[in-house]
């Protein structure tokens, strides 16, 4: 390989296409790129992703390096050959390694036949008290241990079947209060915390031999006096990673375009920064302007001995040992869901519902204690006896430009009153609000509620949507009685009254919406039991906004 292709071999981007145009071969041609990063807007179909990835590799006549982000939950691109797998927190919840192993074999087998050699996942980011708008549901939780143990049996799965895993974003950044693809978080986490809570579920995955481990942009003032974001430190980089832990695979950048970076320096000399730190692969997910400027930047870097290139030439070891070790499993196989994979999905999710249920005194609606103790019989609203219930419910379908959607929610009200059919509620009525309400759909919801006897609502992110919270904390003063099911963000907690029951769904996929329901609306009262769920046990310090 010459100078200009080894360059290109350390630069993942992602393109605009589903399909193999001239301007595409054109640009993997200018940028020598080594990886492929996929989105939902390279997939239409799986039969189309899988001939787009073929097309693809014949006509530049080398192969990629194919990856995802394939977290489940939050983070899907993929719409079809896959099982939709709820968020990690879900799982996390339940501390059932068995089902990780389960989760991990059966991803490998569904991305491998879709033509994917890396799912970048798991995120082993461990949550604190603080809100956690970026990672939140993405964790398994705030319990190091915990974290470890189910990322790694997801980890050695994937690997097992063919499909490599990432673990990411080291060092850890469950702990931030600030989105990293907005803005740039300042984390004053200490070495001691670090070592004790962080950097634990990285050091089990690299026990393990995660094949790849991607790093995070934030800036550890604690970790290196330099203040720089992590994916410029080489103290963090190359002596944490690379040396003392001992991570011999591939270490991957987030993506550098991401607004944590956007105003330091160009995204040439982000590149730049961040291979001169230790990364092997840096990672341009969208411009493809930002993509040759990149690897001209790189390029330019080495013949001018600003980076070295015994460097590059180990980089470059690492990168293709990870494009050639891919098993032959699944080549020729049709992409697919896995049979059993609905089943294990729904299983976490009913096992990963929390419910929350204050016994107060009558004059106690202040009392901020929860219990978690779960009787059906309080929560579950009436039927067939001349009551009638409201279930406001968010347009998640409008979403759609920006996340994956199920099948189920191009028409939520469809979705909904399905189930209740089933449920035999027949005097209901079901709203679809908006994901930030208006101001007149707020006060026609209030009018509804006063008529009702029991308002479901389903919270789709109170912290994020002050509209959404407005909603929240009027439908709480106004309903009969009201029953919360939280769906995107769990701190949206902290807004639910004490006398109010909470159902926490720790995602807003359909297995995890059915899960929630179904605890709703079941038929004879059940108490929590570990059998049905175990409970994080969170320190005490933990503000009520904490899980």
């Amino acid at each position: 390989m010459n100078l200009e292709d080894l360059v290109g071999l350390q630069t993942m981007i992602g393109v605009s296409n589903s399909e193999v145009t001239p301007d595409l071969i054109r640009l993997f041609r200018d940028t020598h790129a080594g990886g492929l990063i996929v989105f939902r807007r390279n997939f239409k179909t799986a039969a189309g992703f899988k001939s787009f990835l073929s097309g693809l590799e014949n006509v530049l006549q080398k192969k990629l390096l194919v990856a995802v982000d394939h977290e489940g939950g939050r983070v899907i691109h993929l719409a079809e050959g896959i099982t939709v797998f709820p968020d990690n927190l879900a799982l996390g919840r339940t501390s059932n390694e068995d089902f990780a192993r389960r989760q991990g074999e059966i991803e490998a087998g569904e991305l491998r036949r879709l033509g994917i050699d890396l799912n970048l996942a798991p995120t082993l980011d461990v949550l604190t008290a603080k809100f956690s708008p970026n990672i939140g549901i993405r964790s398994y939780g705030p319990d190091a241990e915990l974290v470890a143990r189910l990322g790694t049996a997801r980890i050695k799965a994937m690997q097992a079947g063919g499909l490599s895993a990432c673990a990411k974003h080291f060092p850890g950044q469950g702990q931030s209060p600030l989105d990293a693809h907005l803005d740039l978080p300042v984390l004053a986490t200490t070495w001691e915390e670090m070592e004790k809570i962080h950097l634990k579920p990285f050091r089990s995955a690299i026990e393990a031999g995660v094949d790849t481990v991607m790093t995070s942009h934030p800036i550890y003032p604690e970790l290196d006096r330099a203040k720089v974001p992590a994916t410029f430190s080489k103290k963090i980089v190359r002596e944490l990673l690379r040396s003392r832990l001992g991570f011999q695979g591939t270490i991957l950048s987030d993506d550098l375009e991401m607004g944590a970076l956007k105003n330091l320096c160009s995204i040439g000399e982000s590149a730049c920064r961040a291979v001169e730190a230790g990364h092997d692969m840096v990672l341009v997910c969208k411009s493809a302007d930002a993509q040759k400027e990149v690897f001209r930047d790189l390029l330019a870097a080495y013949e001018k001995k600003r980076l070295n290139l015994e460097n590059l030439k180990e980089s470059s070891t690492r990168i293709l040992k990870l494009i050639n070790k891919r098993k032959s499993c699944f080549a020729d196989t049709n992409p697919a869901a896995h049979p059993e994979g609905k089943a294990l999905a729904r299983e976490i999710a009913r096992k990963g519902i929390e419910i929350s249920l204050c016994h107060c005194e009558p004059e106690g609606r202040s009392n901020p204690a929860f219990k978690n103790e779960i009787a059906s019989s309080a929560l579950r609203p009436p039927r067939n006896d001349g009551q009638k219930t409201l279930v406001i419910f968010p347009q998640i379908s409008s979403l759609g430009g920006q996340i994956f959607i199920e099948n189920e929610f191009r028409d939520e009200k469809k979705f909904l009153q399905d189930y209740l059919t089933r449920q035999g509620i027949e005097d209901s009525e079901i709203a679809v609000v908006k994901i930030s309400p208006e101001d007149h759909e707020i006060s026609a919801l209030e009018s509804r509620a006063k008529k009702a006897d029991t308002t479901v609502f389903f919270c789709y992110d109170a912290h994020l949507f002050p509209k959404t919270r407005e909603l929240l904390e009027k439908i709480q003063l106004t309903a009969k009685r009201c029953v919360v099911i939280l769906l995107r963000d769990p701190y949206d907690k902290e807004w639910v009254r004490p006398d109010v029951a909470c159902v926490n769904a720790f995602g807003f996929r359909s297995v995890q919406i059915e899960a929630a329901l179904d605890r709703l609306f079941q038929e004879h009262t059940t108490r929590h039991s570990e059998a049905e769920g175990r409970r994080i046990s969170l320190d005490p310090s933990l503000s009520k906004a904490a899980l």
